[in-house]
């Protein structure tokens, strides 16, 4: 499985970054060779649509599942189309955000972060 971890830095020592579309790069772990592979977020210094044009590069990679602290909504519905799972993590190293993921410690996203389900008035 092919997994992607919103990264503060490009260093091998980075910490995850909580800020999907903002995130400096971004590691891809395969889970079963152990292989990592650190690039930068093309979508980091965007004016405006940060969130898609990173989505859309992970699409891009073949991620199985991506980690970060948050998705906007925008972000969100670009990865879900694509299949890929969405998990929660709010901080640690990379190696720690690994370990919890491996372990099924992460939570996952089930609905876009910021999205409120609308209701009509007098009920459904």
């Amino acid at each position: 499985m092919k997994i992607v971890i919103s990264a503060k830095t490009l260093s091998p020592e980075a910490r995850l970054e909580p800020r999907f579309g903002r995130a400096a790069a971004f590691v891809f772990v395969d889970t079963v060779t152990s292989e990592r592979l650190t690039q930068a977020n093309p979508a980091a210094g965007a004016a405006g649509g940060a969130g898609i044009q990173a989505a859309e590069f992970i699409v891009q990679q073949g991620a199985d599942a991506v980690i970060s602290g948050t998705f906007g909504p925008n972000a969100y519905e670009v990865l879900e189309a694509s299949n890929a799972e969405l998990y929660c993590a709010q901080s640690g190293t990379i190696d720690e955000v690994v370990q919890r993921f491996l372990k099924g410690q992460l939570d996952r996203f089930e609905e876009a972060p910021g999205r409120r389900r609308h209701r009509r008035r007098g009920g459904w």
